[in-house]
């Protein structure tokens, strides 16, 4: 646990500014290391920012579950927040299934807001994807699924080092496919949107900001149905990848610092 150590570090350590700090969740079989191109942005834009990027359980440097289910995931995150000593209620930036677990962290515990980069809160046609290939998912061939999955995040269109980072920062196994897509995989389209339903109120209660940042425009209904619980939600369109953090790091970066 030598890097999540450090990460807790670099924060006590760091000169605390007016602003809220930011607290990064990265996407399925990633890691912190995806971070690093906006960190460095938010070093030019914003430099007196408290940033902690954090390994989610099982990932990087996090040690592995025997369980991933959404609600023991916030637990863990909220002990190791908790550990850093934020000096307030952190912005939490989350990336694909890091912006459903900072969606339901925010529901659960004080947060400033909530940046979702390019993450639908429901499962959709994704879900029937994932429910259909949970058979391939149990068995030797398991990689195949995400293949698939890498297929349509539009790596391959990245260049340099984002590339490099999406390609190398990753470690994809059956355990946190299938763990972390539990809820998928064990509930229905209709508890899960029932669930979402209740966190995006609990949210809204509190007065938490929310910023949906999308690789492209989002079907009319789900934006409907996102502003109907979250009146004063963002919703901005950056074309491109699934990964808006390694392709649009320094546009990223400013809209960060523009939140406090």
């Amino acid at each position: 646990m030598t890097g999540a150590t450090n990460d807790l570090f670099r924060v006590r350590s760091r000169l605390w500014g007016m602003k809220s700090p930011l607290v990064l969740l990265h996407g399925l079989t990633f890691d912190r290391r995806h971070w690093e191109p906006l960190r460095r942005e938010l070093e030019v834009v914003d430099p007196g920012r408290c940033l902690l990027a954090l390994d989610l359980p099982g990932h990087g440097e996090a040690p592995a579950r025997s369980s991933y289910r959404l609600e023991e995931v916030v637990e863990v995150l909220h002990a190791r927040m908790t550990a850093a000593a934020l000096p307030a209620p952190p912005i939490v930036v989350g990336h694909s299934v890091g912006a459903v677990i900072g969606t339901v962290y925010a529901a659960r515990y004080p947060a400033r807001a909530v940046v979702n980069l390019d993450q639908i809160l429901l499962p959709g046609p994704f879900g029937d994807i994932v429910r259909a290939a949970e058979p391939e998912l149990r068995g030797p061939d398991w990689r195949a699924v995400w293949e698939r999955m890498l297929a349509g995040m539009g790596i391959d269109g990245l260049r340099g080092e984002a590339r490099h980072i999406a390609e190398t920062a990753t470690d994809p196994r059956p355990d946190l496919l299938l763990g972390y897509w539990a809820e998928i995989l064990h509930s229905t389209d209709e508890q899960i949107r029932a669930d979402r339903e209740a966190d995006l109120r609990k949210i809204a209660a509190r007065g938490t900001g929310y910023r949906w940042i999308t690789a492209s425009e989002p079907p009319a209904a789900y934006r409907d149905w996102l502003t109907t619980l979250l009146p004063e939600a963002v919703v901005t369109v950056l074309p491109g990848s699934h990964l808006p953090h390694l392709e649009h790091s320094a546009e990223l970066a400013r809209r960060l610092s523009e939140m406090d």
